[in-house]
């Protein structure tokens, strides 16, 4: 059985639990997507399910609906509706009957949103960076592996 260290020394004598690290690191983020998502008029969620939209086309997945983002965001079906709603009204998505099940409506990026995976990757890779100063390229190849498998572990899967 391996152990757990779920505490460490912090530069002040005091101890740290990891939860609270990476809640600290998860901040950071949040932070600057939300700077991204005002420049945009948006919320930081509305930036995400945008961003996974655009990525889910630009890697050509026939057609998107509501069902897909919701599983990706992990957020309810009524959540997701007011979402769509909101970022369609913006002109951010459109939103048609789908060709495969009429049931579902096709999601789809306009113009304005269509590429934003790709300034979302490359401002994830900014904080990254900053995050990792000090790193040498094995270090950070550990950090993405132990991520993953903590991921892994609450069975969250990218």
């Amino acid at each position: 059985m391996s152990s757990v260290l779920p505490i460490r020394r912090s530069a002040y004598g005091g101890i740290h639990l990891i939860g609270q690290t990476l809640a600290i690191i998860d901040r950071a983020f949040k932070q600057h997507l939300n700077k991204k998502a005002d420049q945009l008029g948006l919320r930081a969620v509305q930036l995400r399910v945008l961003g996974e939209l655009s990525r889910m086309e630009a890697f050509g997945v026939s057609e998107v609906n509501q069902r897909d983002l919701e599983q990706a965001e992990q957020v309810t079906h009524p959540t997701m509706t007011e979402m769509i709603k909101r970022l369609e009204k913006k002109g951010f998505v459109t939103c048609t009957t789908s060709t495969i099940d009429r049931r579902y409506k096709k999601l789809s990026c306009t113009k304005r949103s269509r590429n934003l995976y790709l300034e979302l990757a490359q401002a994830d890779e900014a904080i990254t960076k900053t995050l990792c100063a000090g790193l040498s390229a094995e270090e950070q190849a550990e950090l993405i592996r132990f991520t993953d498998c903590m991921l892994d572990n609450i069975g969250y899967h990218l």
